[in-house]
């Protein structure tokens, strides 16, 4: 795991990304584990929800922890058919990072965002690993990945 983790922090780096890594011994893998590791609360946390197109283009829909992806809005607000959810394989591949530690950039893709995770200052996406994260301002992740903000949530 600790690879990933490295790769990531080399291209925060390589790409001058305003953005703390963390490491931790416990899990981070849902969202209430993350928040126990790192002392914040679950509002504080974005899910990365891979999603794949009819030409097999990666979609990442970025909502806050508590909220719920719509695959049928994330279509709409692309212009495609809905998209389906990808697999642990699937994400690895395609993000190059394993399923429960996606960050929210760093890889190619079409991102979108959901206004209310525009709402938090500062907030965490996966860091690399099941046992890492990054704390971000909102606005450096939206920098980061070049996500189009649009109301995505269930």
């Amino acid at each position: 795991m600790k690879e990933f983790e490295e790769k990531l922090k080399k291209y925060i780096r390589e790409n001058k990304i305003a953005a703390e890594h963390l490491a931790f011994t416990q899990s981070c893998h849902s969202v209430s584990e993350a928040a126990l590791a790192c002392g914040a609360t679950p509002e504080d946390f974005v899910k990365n929800i891979c999603m794949i197109d009819e030409e097999n283009n990666l979609i990442v829909a970025i909502v806050k922890g508590e909220d719920r992806a719509s695959r049928t809005k994330v279509g709409k607000a692309l212009g495609i058919n809905m998209p389906k959810v990808a697999n642990e394989d699937e994400i690895l591949k395609y993000t190059g990072y394993p399923c429960g530690g996606v960050p929210s950039f760093g890889y190619k893709a079409s991102f979108v965002i959901d206004p209310r995770v525009m709402e938090k200052e500062i907030v965490y996406t996966g860091g690399g690993s099941t046992h890492s994260l990054v704390r971000i301002k909102s606005s450096d992740l939206k920098k980061a990945n070049g996500g189009a903000v649009i109301s995505i949530r269930k």
